[in-house]
């Protein structure tokens, strides 16, 4: 019995360090989090200012035409999907990774047909083991990414699709509500087919032309969106991370109770047979 009691009390103060561990984690979380939120909403004006430059000369010119604008036959789709690079946020990532698996798999036949641009440790890992094609991958991302971090895959995937090599590219991540719900996105990027055509639009002049500008800011406004998007699913994955290591540290303080139970009545009844057993020894000499 002594040996029971001391396996138990032994649990309890492994349960107890795990716990002290997660909520550790889960307020590192939501510091990184509140500052993620900040991070996706000051890119917010940019990018809506960027597709109102954009929108306007799309629609206000004549005659104006750009390959990223146009729809053209499907050959070959892309597909940007955007994951972390480590676990312990609950299901963010099997949830976006399976929405994907699932939407290519109603798309295509073969593996001849799409191409992966992969950003995260999950998913690359995720798409590896099944074997199919990952022609870009970006991992070891901070917390705090910046356009830097992201620019160089970001502009393999729009260049590919300026090139010819890829016909439509889709952007896939973890749309952030709030620190319990995540939403999985597909949308897709390229062509950007209804991005002109605002009811109120404003006059711009152009140097050299609209046509120069439009060449210059068509693959920056695809690029900003890519961004946008991983600044979302930073933003998700730390909240979801906050959610599990909360959800975590309420499970290992329930279990933490019940042991303790546990091991109160396995004193009780250790201590309860001691006296039973003095009990008997003294009635025995009489």
């Amino acid at each position: 019995m002594a040996r029971g009691l001391r396996d138990i009390k032994r649990q309890i103060k492994s349960v107890q360090n795990t716990r002290q561990i997660t909520k550790a984690m889960e307020m590192v979380a939501a510091a990184k989090l509140r500052r993620a939120q900040e991070k996706a909403t000051s890119a917010l004006p940019y990018s809506e200012k960027l597709k109102e430059v954009v929108g306007s000369i799309a629609a206000g010119t004549k005659g104006i035409s750009h390959p990223m604008l146009e729809k053209r036959e499907v050959k070959k789709t892309g597909y940007l999907v955007i994951t972390s690079d480590r676990g312990l946020a609950g299901a963010s990532n099997s949830n976006i990774l399976r929405k994907v698996s699932n939407f290519i798999a109603e798309r295509h036949q073969s593996k001849d047909e799409y191409c992966l641009f992969v950003i995260g440790r999950k998913g690359r890992d995720y798409f590896r083991r099944r074997g199919l094609p990952v022609v870009e991958e970006l991992t070891d991302l901070s917390d705090s990414p910046t356009y830097a971090d992201i620019k160089t895959i970001a502009n393999a995937a729009v260049h590919q699709y300026e090139l010819g090599q890829i016909d439509e590219l889709f952007l896939c991540y973890n749309q952030f509500v709030n620190a319990l719900t995540q939403l999985q996105e597909i949308s897709k990027l390229l062509p950007m087919e209804n991005i002109g055509g605002g009811e109120n639009l404003t006059g711009y002049e152009y140097e050299p032309s609209p046509e120069g500008v439009l060449e210059v800011l068509l693959p920056k406004y695809a690029e900003t969106l890519i961004f946008s998007a991983m600044l979302n699913a930073k933003a998700s994955e730390l909240g979801a991370k906050m959610t599990a290591m909360g959800a975590a540290t309420k499970n290992a303080s329930k279990l933490i109770n019940e042991l303790n139970l546990t091991y109160n009545r396995a004193r009780q009844a250790a201590i309860t047979q001691e006296i039973s057993e003095i009990v008997g020894g003294a009635n025995a000499q009489q």
